[in-house]
């Protein structure tokens, strides 16, 4: 009698163990009860002369990478000879900067891949425009010339994505001074040193402020910003 109750036990503690071993999660295998979500970066290459459109249908342009040149002999290549695609070492220092005062903060943009825009890094070589970016959640605000403004949160405190005093647009800040879209002066770094970390902070839209980066443009005063918790 007492043998068949020590193999009863036996039985049952070995239920148990592998029962608890079946509970665990197998290290280096994905639960799959447990889903991340993983945003892609997005990507635009656009031959020299034509245009890149960059486009968020959930939050705003974030550049992350970009070069108008050439790092490579396939990409924009075909009916090209080969003394126009054969330099693979054909790079814009600025390219980033300028494609993050003309898209970021913004919902979409276009920017040709021309030299006028980028200048030209290698003379007699095809090039290219190559972009990668995110799409961040943000808030967006907009103070016109010569008015004031405030960002604020309501939970955490402010975080400046991006900032320009400019103009970007032909429909913001309507006025008869709307004369270009092509208006850039980014104050990312003046507006995260003045509003970062609070709760609410004032804004004016203003030359005495920003200086005048067009002189006989009506500008306003855009920032892309997070509550940061």
């Amino acid at each position: 009698m007492l043998v068949q109750k020590l193999s009863w036990i036996t039985l049952l503690l070995f239920l148990y163990q592998h029962g608890a071993e079946a509970k665990k999660p197998v290290v280096g295998k994905k639960n799959p009860l447990i889903s991340t979500v993983v945003q892609k970066q997005k990507k635009a290459v656009v031959c020299e002369g034509e245009s890149a459109h960059l486009n968020c249908d959930l939050g705003f342009i974030k550049v992350i990478k970009a070069n108008y040149g050439r790092t490579d002999c396939k990409t924009c290549a075909s009916g090209k000879p080969a003394n126009r695609i054969s330099n693979k070492h054909c790079s814009t220092e600025a390219s980033l900067s300028i494609m993050s005062a003309r898209c970021d903060g913004t919902k979409s943009c276009t920017v040709p891949a021309v030299n006028s825009v980028f200048s030209d890094p290698c003379v007699g070589t095809y090039k290219y425009l190559d972009v990668s970016y995110d799409c961040i959640p943000a808030k967006r605000s907009v103070t016109c010339e010569s008015r004031q403004g405030v960002i604020k949160c309501g939970k955490g405190v402010i975080r400046v994505h991006h900032a320009n005093y400019g103009r970007r647009d032909l429909v913001t800040c309507p006025h008869k001074l709307t004369t270009t879209p092509h208006c850039y002066s980014p104050q990312t770094s003046s507006l995260r040193s003045r509003c970062d970390g609070k709760k609410s902070c004032q804004l004016s839209a203003s030359n005495s402020v920003f200086s005048d980066p067009c002189v006989g443009v009506n500008k306003y005063l855009e920032v892309i910003y997070r509550c940061k918790k």
